[in-house]
C-alpha cells in the first residue's frame, strides 16, 4: 500500500536532510512514485520552505539560511504572538519589506492555487520579505487553525483565502477574519455589503465578467442559447450571475435551468455524471449549441462522452472552458477563460506589504481607503 502524502513527504524531507541534496528522478525512483506525484510534493514542500528545488535537484535548508530566492519556512520567525518589530524604510522600495513575515493561507498549492501562491512569494521576496504558507485542503475549520499558527510563528500579515463554499461567506460565517490582530487581505474571495469581513482589503479575479466575456465571444460566432456548466465551487457564484447578467443583456434564449441541488452532497461521480446528463439534454432537447465549462478538466473528461453520446464537439455543441490551466494541452486544445492568479497573488501581496510598511512608520491605518480590487481575466482563441 502506498504511502499517504504526508507520509510520502516525511520520507522525501528525512532523505533530503540526511544526504543534503539529491536528484528528482532518482528519488521517484527510489519511493516508488510517478515524477508528476513527486514534483506535486516538492512543490508543496518547497512553499512550506522545508526544501530547496533548483534544476531537477532538491536540498536541504541549512540552519540559519532562508532557502534559494528567500523563501520563508513556517515557523522561522521569532514564537511571540505578533512576532519582532522589523525593520522597514522607504514605502515601495526594493527592499522596504526587509525582515517582514507575510502568511498566507490557501487550500493548496496545486492547481489553481499555484500561480496564486508564485505570484505572491514573488513579490514578497522583490521586497526583502520572507512568505510562510498555510495549507487547508478545505476542510471545515482549518482556515481559522492556519492562520492562527500562522500567526504563533511570527507573521506580520495575513493573505486569507477562507473556506468559504460560494466564494463568500455564509450566515454566521467569517466573522473572525476581521478580529486578527494583523493586517488581513482577503485572496480571491469576498464579503457582502453589510458582513464585518466586507471592510477587508481584498484581491480577486472578476469571475463574472470572465464568464459574460465567453458569453459574448460565442454570441459574436452566431450562438444563440448558450449553457453554464459548473459544478458547485467557491467560483460558480460569481461565474453564473456574470453568465446571467450575459444572457440577459444580449437578450439571449434561456438554456434549460441548472439541475436543482438534491438534499446531500454530491460526490465528485455524481456531480460528473450530472453535467454529462445536463449537457447532452441541453443540446437534444434544449436547442443549445454552445456551453461555458468549469472547470477545464471536467471539459476534457465531458469532451468524450459528450460525443460518444452523439454530441459532436464543437459542430453540435462549441465549448469554452473556464480557468486555463490544462485547457491548451486537450488533443484539440479548448477556448478558454484565464483568470489573472500570479497577478492576484502578487497584487494581495503588494497590498499588504503597503499596509505593514505604512504601520511601522506610524501612519493611522484609517488615513488610507481599504481597497476592493478585481482583475479582469483574460478570453483565450485557440484554432
Amino acid at each position: 500500500m502506498r504511502p499517504h502524502v504526508d507520509q510520502r513527504q516525511a520520507q522525501v524531507l528525512a532523505l533530503v536532510r540526511a544526504r543534503g541534496s539529491v536528484r528528482v528522478a532518482e528519488l521517484a525512483r527510489e519511493l516508488g512514485v510517478s515524477p508528476v506525484t513527486l514534483r506535486r510534493d516538492i512543490e508543496a514542500m518547497a512553499a512550506r520552505g522545508e526544501i530547496q528545488r533548483m534544476h531537477g535537484v532538491i536540498s536541504r535548508v541549512e540552519p540559519g539560511s532562508a532557502p534559494a530566492g528567500g523563501q520563508a519556512r513556517a515557523g522561522e520567525a521569532a514564537a511571540s504572538g505578533g512576532g519582532p518589530a522589523p525593520a522597514g524604510a522607504g514605502h515601495g522600495g526594493p527592499a522596504d519589506g526587509e525582515g517582514l513575515v507575510i502568511g498566507m493561507v490557501v487550500p493548496t498549492t496545486e492547481y489553481y492555487y499555484a500561480d496564486v501562491v508564485r505570484g505572491a512569494r514573488a513579490a514578497v521576496e522583490a521586497r526583502g520579505a520572507r512568505l510562510t504558507v498555510g495549507l487547508t485542503r478545505y476542510l471545515p475549520g482549518e482556515d481559522r487553525t492556519q492562520a492562527d499558527r500562522l500567526l504563533s510563528t511570527g507573521a506580520h500579515g495575513l493573505l486569507l483565502t477562507p473556506n468559504w463554499e460560494a466564494g463568500s461567506p455564509g450566515p454566521g460565517e467569517g466573522a473572525w477574519t476581521v478580529e486578527l490582530p494583523v493586517p488581513t487581505v482577503l485572496v480571491e474571495r469576498w464579503a457582502p455589503p453589510g458582513h464585518p469581513a466586507a471592510a477587508l482589503d481584498r484581491v480577486a479575479s472578476d469571475h463574472a465578467h470572465g464568464a459574460a466575456g465567453a458569453v459574448q465571444h460565442l454570441v459574436g460566432l452566431g450562438h444563440r442559447r448558450i449553457a453554464l456548466a459548473s459544478r458547485t465551487t467557491p467560483t460558480t457564484a460569481r461565474l453564473r450571475a456574470g453568465y446571467e447578467a450575459a444572457v440577459a443583456a444580449l437578450g439571449l434564449e434561456p438554456a434549460p435551468a441548472w439541475p436543482a441541488a438534491g438534499p446531500g452532497p454530491l460526490s465528485d461521480a455524481d456531480a460528473f455524471a450530472r453535467t454529462l446528463e445536463y449537457l447532452c439534454n441541453a443540446v437534444t432537447a434544449g436547442g443549445v449549441t454552445a456551453a461555458l465549462i468549469h472547470s477545464d478538466t471536467d471539459a476534457i473528461m465531458l469532451i468524450p462522452r459528450l460525443q460518444a453520446r452523439g454530441v459532436r464537439v464543437p459542430e453540435d455543441l462549441a465549448v469554452i472552458t473556464y480557468d486555463d490551466e490544462v485547457a491548451g494541452m486537450a488533443d484539440v486544445p479548448l477556448s478558454a477563460v484565464a483568470p489573472a492568479k500570479r497577478e492576484v497573488g502578487a497584487r494581495a501581496a503588494a497590498l499588504l506589504l503597503d499596509r505593514l510598511v505604512d504601520r511601522l512608520a506610524g501612519k493611522d491605518a484609517r488615513d488610507s481607503p481599504r481597497q476592493h480590487l478585481e482583475l479582469l481575466p483574460r478570453l483565450t482563441i485557440r484554432t
